[in-house]
């Protein structure tokens, strides 16, 4: 289904807010490690933390065709660090949209979507990424409290967050004594120390530490037990969300190697007269559009109320691997310039790299997808 005139209205305001509150300071940002807390909220008050989310918690609803639509015009600026930042709710809510309770919907979300409290989603750590089954954190029930133990690590606003999404081990080992905690403020026991990055530099990643914390029972989203199901409800969108995230910013790449090779002049002709120039550009375009072609495609059917999980795990693998063969070659074109700091190119191609691992790394998708089709 086409996106309606309102939809294309809300696109249009969203691009112009960005050209006018973003995309000026984003290199600023990047250096300060940072961006404004209130950014939140102004990005709250254009609409764009409420989209994808229930209409009756604050949210505005949306498509998976609205929510690729809505990437491409957050990445303009070629910040991947702004959209993990800004956008850490979209990892961190869902799990409670799926498995909390109204009255935890309504407590927790209405003020994630508004822009007041910050949330991010912990499930990450030191010794395992995407085995996310034999996580190790633990909430031992006493009375009522739950008493949270362990480390998690690479958490997105983990050092910002009001509310922490985060899985623990509440019963024996595998996927089912994994469930769902969340973790309000900063209470005792948990410490938060920053963790330096190669890129996604104005966005907080932290470590955090649970010795004792003590987390009240009712903040037990579902069930015992159902956390993992809650988790792995949420990775087709994260996926898609990274994979359109992956074909904007590769987008954003090509723009800018193309305005250069049209403007850059080498032994007196335009850069883009060079026949090995203009192949690197058709071969990075056609990479570029069959991303797009397939991230519409199982947009489409996760509209339709499919669950694609082999395609969507191919889709996440195929454009992550296309933007970084495309901001490569980008880099390459642009030449000097492209390594200098303050080039989008230069910040994407370092930013590259964590889209193929974040969400599910590359070979584990492969392996997922190859289940999925029974081979």
């Amino acid at each position: 289904m086409p996106l309606s005139q309102d939809e294309i209205a809300f696109l249009g305001n969203v691009r112009r807010w960005m050209d006018r509150e973003v995309a000026p300071h984003v290199a600023a940002w990047d250096e300060a490690g940072t961006f404004p807390r209130e950014l939140y909220k102004k990005a709250a008050g254009v609409g764009v933390l409420a989209v994808g989310f229930p209409e009756h918690l604050g949210g505005v609803g949306g498509s998976a065709r609205l929510r690729v639509a809505l990437q491409r015009e957050i990445c303009r600026p070629g910040s991947g660090g702004l959209l993990a930042g800004l956008f850490s709710h979209g990892i961190a809510a869902p799990p409670i949209v799926a498995l909390g309770s109204a009255e935890q919907q309504a407590r927790l979300l209405p003020g994630i979507l508004a822009g007041d409290k910050i949330a991010a989603l912990a499930v990450t750590e030191p010794g395992g990424g995407s085995d996310v089954a034999n996580l190790r954190t633990t909430a031992i029930r006493d009375g009522n409290v739950f008493r949270v133990n362990g480390e998690k690590a690479f958490i997105t606003s983990g050092i910002r967050a009001d509310i922490l999404t985060v899985a623990v081990r509440t019963g024996g080992p595998g996927a089912s004594g994994v469930s769902i905690l969340v973790v309000e403020g900063n209470p005792r026991g948990l410490t938060r120390a920053p963790m330096q990055k190669m890129g996604w530099w104005c966005s907080d990643t932290a470590l955090l530490h649970f010795e004792d914390v003590e987390v009240p029972v009712e903040n037990l989203i579902g069930e015992l037990g159902f956390g993992f199901l809650g988790l792995m409800q949420n990775f087709n969108g994260e996926r898609l969300g990274l994979a359109a995230a992956a074909w904007a910013f590769a987008e954003e790449c090509l723009a800018e190697a193309t305005d250069w090779a049209r403007a850059r002049e080498t032994f007196g002709k335009p850069l883009i007269s060079r026949q090995v120039i203009r192949h690197q550009l058709v071969d990075m375009k056609m990479r570029i559009e069959a991303v797009r072609a397939l991230l519409y495609e199982v947009a489409e059917r996760l509209d339709a109320g499919e669950e694609p999980v082999a395609d969507v795990c191919m889709l996440k693998n195929l454009a992550t691997e296309t933007l970084e063969f495309v901001a490569g070659k980008c880099v390459q074109i642009l030449g000097g310039s492209g390594y200098i700091r303050g080039c989008k190119s230069e910040r994407i191609f370092r930013e590259s790299k964590v889209l193929s691992i974040g969400g599910g790394a590359s070979e584990v998708l492969t392996d997922l997808a190859a289940r999925q089709l029974g081979w």
